[in-house]
């Protein structure tokens, strides 16, 4: 008794000191963050929405015949992830790519509701404030999560583009729901750290070699904006799933499911099931590209949207 005794005090002293080691790893000074304008280049503007400054870049012009479509990123990204494919698209529609809320260089407040609903509900209201009447939404794994609540609220969207969409596995562990404090400063922290960003990225693509210095660089942007580790460890503390097959048998509107045929984050039968899902959904099938299908086979995405969308209006 007394060695057993012995072996769960020392146990006990490990895990406190393990403890105080995570507290210390969550609150030690980080990069100084900087204001988002500072960061921004040429390019990126800015709108006020719900109290919250949010970074978009525009991409062609308004016209007859040439949709407003606003594209979401996916988790712990940004617009920057549409890089590759509105040089291919802005001639057929009048394309605004946003930093959601938390990410990118838009507002991190900490005061704020980061759940799917009221992400979606202030991007529905960002598409109002540039201007946007009937639109088309297009996203990238959590932002096609957003794209399918704002079509099934927002009355003003004509049109749906899902990328590999986070709505029957998110990619977000369950366990992350519950995580004790300050487990959700140091997932943020962690997020923040390049190295373990750049590797967490190259395990969603087929081709690697796509996140170039500069990638990692436009990645870099949030981790160094102001109210990052505070407003990142609020959203990691308030990030949940479940409710998104919900939200997108709810959509009825004409929507395209782009998929990358080898995503290793997404189980089999995951496209058929939110096919499924959607009322009368197409889908365009990409062989050669992973999660990130926008990025590795942008051409074919493009091609899907081009020969899609013309009809839907």
């Amino acid at each position: 008794m007394r060695i057993l005794r012995k072996l769960l005090i020392g146990l006990a002293v490990v895990l406190f000191l393990g403890w105080l080691g995570m507290i210390a790893y969550a609150y030690w000074p980080g990069p100084t963050e900087t204001p988002a304008r500072q960061l921004a280049v040429a390019e990126d503007r800015f709108v006020s929405v719900d109290g919250m400054e949010l970074r978009y870049r525009e991409y062609g012009e308004r016209g007859p015949g040439k949709p407003d479509i606003l594209l979401i990123h996916g988790f712990a990204n940004s617009l920057q992830t549409f890089r590759l494919l509105v040089p291919l698209i802005e001639q057929h529609f009048h394309v605004v790519a946003v930093d959601a809320p938390g990410f990118g260089l838009s507002a991190k407040p900490t005061d704020r509701d980061y759940s799917n609903e009221s992400q979606a509900a202030t991007l529905s209201r960002f598409a109002e404030a540039v201007g946007f009447g009937r639109y088309i939404v297009g996203g990238h794994s959590m932002g096609g999560t957003l794209a399918v609540y704002m079509a099934s609220t927002d009355p003003r969207v004509s049109g749906v583009v899902l990328m590999n969409p986070g709505i029957i596995s998110t990619g977000v562990p369950p366990i992350s729901q519950y995580l004790p404090w300050p487990m959700s400063r140091i997932m943020a922290k962690t997020f923040g750290a390049r190295e373990f960003r750049k590797k967490f990225l190259k395990q969603s693509y087929l081709k690697p070699d796509l996140i170039t210095a500069q990638v990692m660089d436009d990645m870099m942007l949030a981790p160094r904006s102001a109210g990052y580790l505070e407003g990142g460890a609020k959203m990691m503390g308030q990030y949940e799933t479940g409710g998104e097959p919900i939200a997108a048998s709810k959509v009825r509107v004409p929507t395209l499911i782009v998929w990358g045929m080898q995503d290793r984050s997404k189980p089999a039968g995951e496209l058929e099931a939110v096919q499924a899902l959607i009322p009368g959904s197409t889908v365009a099938r990409v062989e050669d590209s992973g999660h990130y299908v926008q990025e590795e086979q942008p051409e074919a995405v493009a091609a899907a949207m081009i020969a899609a969308i013309p009809g839907w209006l």
